[in-house]
C-alpha cells in the first residue's frame, strides 16, 4: 500500500457512511478514530485534527481541506513522519468495521469494484498529442 493510499481509503469510508454534516453530528468520525494507535500521543492528536479537517471537506485536496498554509504544512509533515504508517492510521477504521460487522444481523454484502483500465496502445499515434512543449527536443523528437 502506498504511503498516501490510506487517505483514499479513509475518505471513501467516510463518504460511504454519510455526508460531512451527518458525520460530525453522529460521531461517526470519533468512532473511526478511537482505535487509531500511534506511538506518540502528539501524532494521535495531529491525526485527529487532520481527519476532522478532511471530514468537513470530503473529496478535496489536502490544501483545500486544511484551508491555510500552517495546517497544510502540518498535514504533510504528519504524512512524511517515519513513525506514521498506514496500520496505525487504519487501526481505528478496522476496529470500527469489526464492531459494525458484529452488530449486524443477517447477511453482509462486501462489494468490490472490479473495473480495469488499459492504457496500452499498439501505436502512439492512437493516443494523440498529450501536450506541446516550447522546450528543446532530444534526438528522437521528444521534449526534454
Amino acid at each position: 500500500m502506498t504511503k498516501h493510499k490510506w487517505l483514499e481509503l479513509f475518505q471513501a469510508s467516510l463518504q460511504s457512511q454519510a455526508s460531512s454534516e451527518a458525520i460530525a453530528a453522529g460521531g461517526a468520525l470519533e468512532k473511526e478514530l478511537s482505535g487509531c494507535q500511534f506511538s506518540d500521543p502528539r501524532l494521535g492528536r495531529r491525526f485527529q485534527k487532520f481527519a476532522r479537517q478532511l471530514s468537513t471537506r470530503l473529496g478535496q485536496t489536502i490544501p483545500l481541506a486544511c484551508q491555510d498554509w500552517t495546517n497544510t504544512k502540518a498535514a504533510y509533515r504528519f504524512l512524511s513522519n517515519g513513525r506514521v504508517n498506514e496500520m496505525a492510521i487504519l487501526a481505528g477504521h478496522f476496529q470500527a468495521t469489526r464492531e459494525r460487522f458484529a452488530a449486524a444481523e443477517g447477511p453482509i454484502l462486501v462489494l468490490h469494484d472490479t473495473t480495469e483500465f488499459s492504457y496500452t496502445r499498439e501505436s502512439k499515434e492512437a493516443i494523440g498529442i498529450l501536450y506541446k512543449s516550447c522546450g528543446s527536443k532530444d534526438k528522437d523528437g521528444r521534449p526534454r
